[in-house]
């Protein structure tokens, strides 16, 4: 009986008085002491922010749940929400209308991100605040006749309407260029196969595309969220009330600046820190299934030091012979 002449050669067996290989971790010494220097640079600035006299920290938690400390934080919360409502939907609306085969809606969409995306959000905010100064009065009827109704600019746009045109509007440009990035990220093959079978394309957008391109979306869009709870500290030019307002109203009484600024700083720093986390299981949910599933934080010390988990100190990968 003749032998395969392909079969794989048999392995040599090893010698009986061959000692086991013993695996030792590697030493990342350096990683130590950079880890050591960081917390000497860090206890020495904690110890100085707490030890500070001038901060006055007596007055930090006096005012920290203050009731116009809590009024404005409530209205910057609205402005955030309301305000990325109207940046996502609007963005969505912007992208579709951006990779739409009709050259004047994709060049009417180029033309809102290009304006929009040019121009600071504060000087926005500024011309909607001051709109009236250039129409006293909007309203609706046939162009070049009649109008059928209309409304004082003053009394239509107020300070919080004002507010929300501005960062909303604004935030919509930038929304559409992360929507559109998304899109254009699923393959083209699927958008082909699912005009083969006959779907429309909205249909194509809403079940197919869309929900594929979340991945891509989602991380710059919590981004955009976090960004933009920051960002309504600049209505303060237009005296809208929110969290920087309340501050500034209460510390140009008491001459408090700095402690109402730390206040402030305080309830950014506790939002910021909700909404990351709040990124964190968004990103993992839409991540399910993939290959880039977001990375488990909770193992960034085995990771730091050169250890995979579940290895202890040796193993593939984490060691050397000896």
């Amino acid at each position: 009986m003749s032998q395969n002449p392909e079969a794989a050669p048999p392995k040599p067996e090893a010698p009986l008085d061959a000692e086991p290989i013993r695996a030792v971790p590697v030493r990342h010494y350096g990683r130590w002491a950079a880890g050591l220097v960081i917390l000497f640079l860090a206890f020495i600035v904690v110890r100085s922010v707490v030890t500070n006299d001038a901060l006055h920290w007596p007055v930090v938690g006096e005012y920290l749940f203050d009731y116009r400390i809590l009024q404005g934080l409530q209205n910057t919360l609205i402005l955030t929400v309301i305000s990325m409502v109207i940046g996502v939907v609007g963005g969505i609306l912007l992208a579709i209308m951006r990779l739409s085969p009709n050259p004047l809606m994709s060049g009417a969409a180029a033309v809102y991100i290009w304006l929009f995306r040019g121009t600071p959000v504060l000087t926005q905010l500024v011309i909607w605040n001051f709109l009236a100064l250039a129409y006293s009065r909007i309203g609706l009827g046939i162009p070049f006749g009649p109008t059928f109704i209309s409304w004082d600019t003053n009394t239509l746009i107020n300070l919080f309407t004002a507010s929300l045109l501005g960062l909303g509007l604004n935030e919509a440009a930038y929304m559409a260029e992360i929507v559109r990035g998304g899109i254009q990220s699923v393959d083209g093959g699927q958008l082909e196969a699912a005009s083969a079978l006959g779907m429309k394309r909205t249909t194509t957008l809403r079940r197919i595309i869309l929900p594929q391109a979340m991945r891509v979306i989602i991380p710059p869009t919590g981004n955009e969220t976090i960004s933009m709870l920051k960002t309504t500290s600049l209505v303060v030019a237009i005296g809208y009330f929110e969290l920087m307002v309340a501050a500034q109203s209460i510390y140009s009484r008491n001459l408090q600046t700095v402690p109402l600024l730390i206040v402030a700083a305080l309830w950014y720093l506790f939002l910021t820190s909700v909404l990351t986390v709040g990124q964190y299981f968004v990103e993992k949910y839409f991540a399910r299934g993939t290959s880039r599933e977001v990375v488990d934080r909770t193992k960034w010390g085995t990771r730091m030091f050169g250890f995979k988990a579940g290895q202890g100190g040796g193993g593939q990968g984490g060691g050397s012979t000896a």
